[in-house]
């Protein structure tokens, strides 16, 4: 149980609830906030995220990213601790968890008569779990030509904030686009440290990481990149929709973006920029609870 509670990757579990707190949290700033909504949005999401980390550990074991050559933390495929055959099994009981509380969800939002509704989040659906498994899993896996950033963004910020407000709402607001932003930006701000860490072993296997195509140092610039313009886009989210000063709240988070950049620039090995990946994680989860709290005034 210890090797696969490992496996799941645990702290990466705060971006996951993150993606979907941001949305719900909008929601609930409109007095559309619902109880079972987030709840089975939330266990979905989960489920995702531990779907993605296992589908993870077995593409980069089967396709050569995880050796043992890797200076990372030790893997659960790669160490011999679990058989791709019982790793494979485990992803599809993922995939099917995924599936039934997904269906449940938009089922319990939308009612049976909404069916484009049902319909559209269910492609959104079939589309997140293609996602988590491509990133590594099967022949030419995305992540292996650099657009691992492209899909963090997209379904880590746009989809899952967009995606989650419009289950409790059912309404589309355009301005919800800018906290998407951010938590899509701190999203591929984890995966950059993530990659930046692995930048030897992944270059060796050939995975056309961003750092890899770039080199570390460039790819610790667009760390500083990414993080700043996305606490900007939430700057401007609070201008365009401003009530009290304590929308401002998540400011108290700017500290710890300059703590983990500061850090980052003066790691120079893979022990001393792994730390950066659950410091960051847990940043944008506090992030998510101050720009909650500040809404509520």
């Amino acid at each position: 149980m210890k090797i696969w509670i490992r496996a799941f990757r645990l702290r990466t579990l705060p971006l996951a609830l993150s993606t979907i707190g941001c949305g719900s949290f909008i929601a609930g700033f409109e007095g559309k906030f619902d109880d079972l909504t987030f709840y089975l949005t939330a266990l979905t999401t989960l489920f995702l995220q531990v779907l993605s980390n296992l589908a993870n550990d077995y593409g980069d074991t089967e396709n050569g990213a995880d050796s043992e050559d890797r200076k990372g933390p030790s893997r659960a495929v790669q160490s011999g601790e679990i058989s791709l055959a019982k790793m494979k099994k485990v992803i599809f009981l993922f995939v099917f968890l995924s599936l039934i509380t997904g269906l449940t969800l938009i089922i319990y939002s939308f009612g049976l008569d909404r069916l484009p509704f049902i319909v559209g989040f269910f492609v959104l659906g079939i589309a997140s779990i293609w996602a988590a498994i491509k990133y590594t899993m099967g022949n030419n896996p995305y992540g292996y030509s650099g657009f691992g950033d492209l899909f963090v963004f997209l379904f880590f910020g746009i989809v899952g904030v967009m995606g989650s407000y419009f289950l409790h709402t059912h309404e589309l607001n355009l301005l919800v686009l800018l906290p998407a932003f951010t938590i899509g930006a701190f999203s591929v701000g984890v995966l950059n440290v993530n990659n930046i860490r692995d930048i030897d072993s992944d270059r060796a296997a050939g995975k056309k990481s961003i750092p890899v195509r770039i080199g570390a140092g460039k790819a610790k610039v667009y760390q500083v990149f990414m993080l700043l313009i996305g606490f900007m886009a939430s700057i401007l989210y609070v201008y365009l929709t401003y009530r009290t000063p304590y929308q401002y709240a998540f400011i108290v988070v700017l500290p710890l973006i300059a703590i983990h950049l500061t850090r980052l620039k003066n790691a120079n090995t893979p022990a001393e920029v792994d730390p950066l990946l659950k410091q960051l994680a847990m940043t944008t989860l506090l992030y998510c609870l101050t720009f909650g709290f500040g809404g509520c005034f």
